[in-house]
């Protein structure tokens, strides 16, 4: 049986920048999308450790190296600036992933990482 599973995990991202006016989606530096194996597009459910909101978004890369993490759209009105967030991709498979776990710091950069 084919179960929805923890894939890659970026916790603690800070919130860099939250644009309303603009299509969609979460922009995180490519660096930290290699390092946490996730993919331009990819559907991601952000979940607020600041205010326990969640959503779902997709991947959208941006400049590596810069340690910004920008909410944009619609979701901006749930996720703003300066909030802590877990940032979760989920895969399909029949039995237990190891999952790709980051843990950052307040400016992004990643502390400890396993999986």
């Amino acid at each position: 049986m084919l179960r929805q599973i923890l894939r890659s995990k970026l916790h603690r991202a800070t919130v860099s920048e939250a644009v309303v006016e603009y299509e969609g989606s979460i922009e995180i530096p490519a660096d930290l999308v290699e390092e946490a194996q996730l993919c331009p597009g990819e559907k991601v459910l952000v979940a607020s450790i600041t205010t326990g909101a969640r959503l779902e978004t997709y991947v959208q890369v941006g400049p590596a190296e810069t340690g910004k993490i920008i909410i944009n759209g619609g979701a901006a009105h749930l996720i703003g600036k300066g909030e802590l967030v877990t940032i979760m991709a989920f895969g399909l498979s029949e039995g237990p992933l190891e999952p790709r776990k980051l843990v950052l710091d307040e400016e992004n950069k990643v502390l400890r990482s396993s999986g």
